[in-house]
This record gives structure tokens, C-alpha cells and sequence, in this order.
């Protein structure tokens, strides 16, 4: 496994500050984020590295062990689980202290290597060179519409130069996070795959907003219809479907469409429901004879 240098990636230092990390990260992800970048894969996979990075490196916790271990950062109470039983005690000899990764493996070297150099030579037990560890587990982003999110469908995204196909559930929710079991990386010493963990990220509809499992939209309707009343036709994530407008509705009325909202996620035929908000029109660029019409009404009312 080729080692991902997180600082490289966002383009800072070691020792730069977490406001420095998340500035950095904030204008990277601009550049390279996938809505911009439509059918460029490999602006894809950096998008895909930025995030990564950060994830890691603006958690202090995670830095740290980053720092220590760096890429088998994950490993970090593991190795130090090995370095009791193998009986190493700290001082100038033991190479399981603080920095001693560093640079210590480069492009070329993968973990296992880096665990048998370690365990191998150093005349411990076969326990320590036997001892097996799941392998890194990766992160992914998935960008769908609002559209996409409300119906089951099959998606591919690539992750670390492989594609992954997925069957994406209807009713997924913004920053929603499921687990790919074994898509991650490959295990140490016979030890099992890493998993995949993919964040939707799901974009704003232009005539939908989301609450939930309801949807609320906001509707056009003129002034005639509302004092009248009349039908008004909407469309749904489902089809169009025709109103029935009361007479006198008043501007910013709300109705609720039962089950014409959003779908309910692993729940089959269920659906939140749809909050269909009238927003009146006044008339503009009336003729002399419409607007001696509305002195009328004025004048009937007074």
C-alpha cells in the first residue's frame, strides 16, 4: 500500500496550526470538488485524498497517532499491544518510541514489510511476527441530488483507483454514513480487510426543501384564484397533481399532501408527506378598465 502523505496533500506543514489545516482544506475542496470537476476522475480521487487528509489531520487524536505511526496510524494500540509482549522497555533501543516511524517506510514499503522488519529481525517470538491486523479503513463522499436520494439506484464511485458499485437505498439522508464491510484495505498477516465508509452528500432541489422524511415547496398563485378559488396543478417527485383551491386562500396557506413527501429510508411505500405553501401574485401592468374594476371592489367594500 502506497503511503499517502495527509500533509503533502492539503499542502501544509507539519507543524501547521488546525486553522491553518481546515483553511487549506476549505480551498482545496473548492477546487477540486466534483461538481466542478464533473468528468475529470482524477480531480475525483484528489477530492476524495483532500477529504481524507482532513479528516485526519484536524482530529487531534488521530494527528497525533498520525504523526507517530503515520500511515498505520490505525494500528496505533495495536503496536503498542506488540511492544508488551514482545517485552521492549522504551530507551535508545527500542524502536516502538515516540517518532521512530517516521520516514521509515516511503512509496515502496507496505505495512506487513514494515511489521516483519520490525518483529522479524529482532529475535522475538513467532507470536509477534504471527500477530494479524485489519487492514486501513477508507473514506468516501458520494454527491447525489435530492432526485437521486428519493429513488433506489445504482451508483459507482471510485475509491484508492478501484470502482465500487452500490445499490443506493431510497430515502438516504444528507451526511448519512454507511459501512462497506471488507472494501477497504487489504489485511496484515493474514488479517482481514478494512471496510469502506461513504458519507452522502446530498444537494439542495430547486423546488424542494427537506425536512425529514416531508418535503415543503412553495407554489405561485394569482390573485384571481385565490379570491375565487379554482385548481392549480403541482408537480410531485412522483408525477403532477392537481389542487383544489379554496375560495379566499389567503397568501403563505399551507396544505398537506399525505404521502407525496419524501420516501422513508428501508421502509417500503412509505413516504413523508409533501407541505404545499401558496404564495400570491398581484397583478401587474393593469389597464385603465381593470383598475376602475378594483376601485369598484374598493368602493363596494367601503
Amino acid at each position: 500500500m502506497a503511503f499517502i502523505d495527509y500533509y503533502k496533500v492539503l499542502g501544509v506543514d507539519k507543524t501547521a496550526s488546525a486553522d491553518d489545516i481546515k483553511k487549506a482544506y476549505r480551498k482545496l475542496a473548492r477546487k477540486y470538488h466534483p461538481d466542478l470537476n464533473p468528468n475529470d476522475a482524477t480531480a475525483h480521487k484528489t477530492f476524495q485524498q483532500i477529504n481524507e487528509a482532513n479528516e485526519v489531520l484536524s482530529d487531534p487524536d488521530k494527528r497525533k497517532k498520525y504523526d507517530q505511526y503515520g500511515e498505520n496510524w490505525q494500528h496505533a494500540e495495536q503496536f503498542e499491544q506488540a511492544k508488551q509482549q514482545q517485552g521492549y522497555a522504551g530507551g535508545a533501543g527500542n524502536p516502538f518510541r515516540e517518532g521512530s516511524f517516521s520516514g521509515s517506510y516511503g512509496d515502496d514499503g507496505d505495512f506487513s514489510d514494515f511489521f516483519t522488519s520490525m518483529f522479524g529481525n529482532s529475535g522475538g517470538s513467532s507470536r509477534g511476527r504471527n500477530v494479524k491486523f485489519k487492514g486501513q479503513d477508507y473514506n468516501a463522499e458520494l454527491h447525489i441530488s435530492l432526485r437521486e436520494a428519493a429513488t433506489t439506484h445504482q451508483h459507482t464511485l471510485t475509491v484508492n483507483g478501484k470502482n465500487v458499485r452500490i445499490t443506493v437505498p431510497a430515502g438516504i439522508a444528507n451526511g448519512q454514513v454507511i459501512k462497506l464491510k471488507g472494501h477497504g484495505g487489504a489485511g496484515v498477516n493474514g488479517g482481514p480487510s478494512g471496510d469502506l465508509y461513504i458519507t452522502f452528500a446530498i444537494a439542495d432541489d430547486p423546488a424542494f426543501k427537506r425536512n425529514g422524511n416531508d418535503l415543503q415547496m412553495n407554489v405561485p398563485l394569482d390573485l384571481y384564484t385565490a379570491i375565487l378559488g379554482g385548481e392549480v396543478m403541482i408537480e410531485t417527485l412522483t408525477g403532477k397533481v392537481k389542487l383544489k383551491v379554496a375560495p379566499e386562500t389567503q397568501n403563505g396557506t399551507t396544505v398537506k399532501l399525505k404521502g407525496k413527501g419524501f420516501p422513508v429510508y428501508k421502509q417500503e411505500n412509505a413516504s413523508g408527506d409533501l407541505l404545499v405553501t401558496y404564495t400570491i401574485h398581484l397583478p401587474t401592468h393593469l389597464s385603465d378598465a381593470q383598475k376602475e374594476l378594483f376601485k369598484q371592489l374598493r368602493d363596494l367594500k367601503d
